[in-house]
């Protein structure tokens, strides 16, 4: 495998690893008023995230700035075409990091339906966004013949990006939810089995329709097969859930979304930008690479810092693993 592969594996790979990490914690947040009966509740919800969420972020970052540095034509023309959809999702991201440091400031009922509310904004938001993102790329953009790609509101509101937004907040939701089963006691882990039970299917027969249109588009096997062993997973899933498994059941929604994210990569390939005009002036993955130089430095910084990084992520979920209940939060002041 050459260097401009493996960075087009390796950007992939930050993107399935962002998604799957950032995708509970962003179903953690939507499920904020569905799973939290009171502030009590609402406070075990934030407690079972709240020692890694921004971590999980990173991944975003370390992902688009490899997009910057390994393939700058790549990223010059999704941020620009896309700068839209992309700006209203780090605004939400900001937004919910804020909700998280402010909620607890004063104990007022009013402040906290505040912060509460942009939680879930700031959830939703970001997992749509992602999802249509996504959808979007695989659909293709207007590139012409200079590589040019022209901005439209509207590709982000096709039916295939609508769909792609649809299977990302399923999923989050189920993800999130398989989290909280697994992370609290009493009757938050009760309650986040049954809504598991309910998003599982959906998301479920989303990803079947997305894998449908994949394969009447013309893509290959390879992105619809990784579509079906995400399904597998979400039944799966389905079926540890309802035993009281939730280790088995989290890792299963893992997969499912790394399969489905892995997906969008796989039927990019050798494309990074297909083109909606002409085929021929599809950006490709040699097209928009960095030089054999840059590649090179970039690929032995990666080999240094990334398994530091990945170590220390790793540690901090090992130190936070134990469950929270309604009895470890205190009394609010």
């Amino acid at each position: 495998m050459d260097l401009t592969t493996g960075w087009f594996v390796a950007v992939a790979v930050l993107w399935v690893g962002y998604l799957a990490l950032e995708g509970f914690d962003f179903g953690v947040g939507m499920l904020l008023p569905v799973l939290g009966r009171d502030d009590t509740d609402r406070r075990v919800l934030i407690n079972t995230i709240g020692p890694v969420w921004d971590g999980n972020e990173v991944w975003m970052i370390a992902a688009i700035g490899a997009m910057f540095a390994a393939f700058p034509g790549w990223y010059a023309t999704v941020l620009s075409t896309l700068y839209l959809p992309v700006l209203c999702i780090v605004l939400a991201l900001v937004v919910r990091g804020v909700a998280f440091e402010f909620r607890h400031r004063h104990d007022d009922r009013r402040w906290h339906a505040l912060w509460d509310g942009a939680i879930v904004v700031g959830s939703v938001v970001p997992a749509a966004g992602w999802g249509a993102v996504l959808a979007t790329l695989v659909a293709g953009l207007p590139v012409d013949a200079s590589g040019v790609a022209r901005a439209s509101v509207g590709l982000v509101l096709t039916p295939a990006s609508l769909l792609g937004a649809a299977v990302t907040v399923l999923m989050c939701v189920a993800h999130g939810a398989a989290f909280v089963g697994l992370k609290t006691s009493g009757h938050i882990r009760t309650r986040a089995r049954g809504v598991a039970l309910v998003a599982l299917p959906a998301a479920a027969f989303c990803v079947v329709t997305a894998a449908w249109v994949l394969l009447a588009s013309g893509h290959g096997l390879a992105s619809v097969t990784s579509l079906l062993v995400s399904v597998l997973a979400l039944v799966a899933a389905t079926a540890t859930v309802r035993r009281g498994r939730e280790v088995r059941a989290f890792a299963a929604t893992s997969l499912a979304t790394a399969s489905t994210v892995a997906a969008v990569f796989l039927a990019l390939f050798p494309d990074v930008v297909p083109s909606t005009l002409d085929p021929a002036w599809s950006l490709t993955v040699d097209g928009t690479a960095s030089s054999p130089y840059t590649l090179t430095i970039i690929t032995w910084a990666a080999v240094v810092l990334l398994p530091a990084v990945v170590a220390y992520q790793a540690w901090t979920y090992w130190v936070f693993r134990q469950r929270i209940g309604r009895h470890d939060i205190p009394a609010a002041h």
